[in-house]
């Protein structure tokens, strides 16, 4: 294996860590856009101040929920890329080998 191999490996490794970094970015984002939304929704609604806390306790009930599936959906997400990029580097890895 020559030194340029050894640079290319290392730049793909560096590229994959950037995209899983990115991918937890998109989620964490996710996450954070949902709450402000429903707490957005549900304090500008126009109606009285007794339904508006009944909203806000059932939105608070339903968020662990809603923020579960979102990390679940990202996980899969995740191992998919990182499935995908394996396989590429792995291919790219044997293409290099001389037979």
């Amino acid at each position: 294996m020559s030194i340029m191999d050894l640079i290319e490996r290392g730049k793909k490794e560096r590229k994959q860590k950037q995209q899983k970094k990115a991918l937890q970015n998109a989620a964490i984002g996710a996450a954070i856009g949902v709450t402000v939304g429903a707490a957005a929704g549900v304090l500008l609604a126009p109606k009285s101040g007794k339904d508006t806390r009944a909203d806000i306790a059932e939105a608070a009930k339903e968020l662990p929920g809603k923020a579960k599936e979102i990390v679940e959906k990202t996980k899969e997400k995740v191992a998919e890329v990182k499935k995908e990029i394996a396989g590429r580097t792995n291919s790219d890895v044997n293409e290099e080998v001389p037979q």
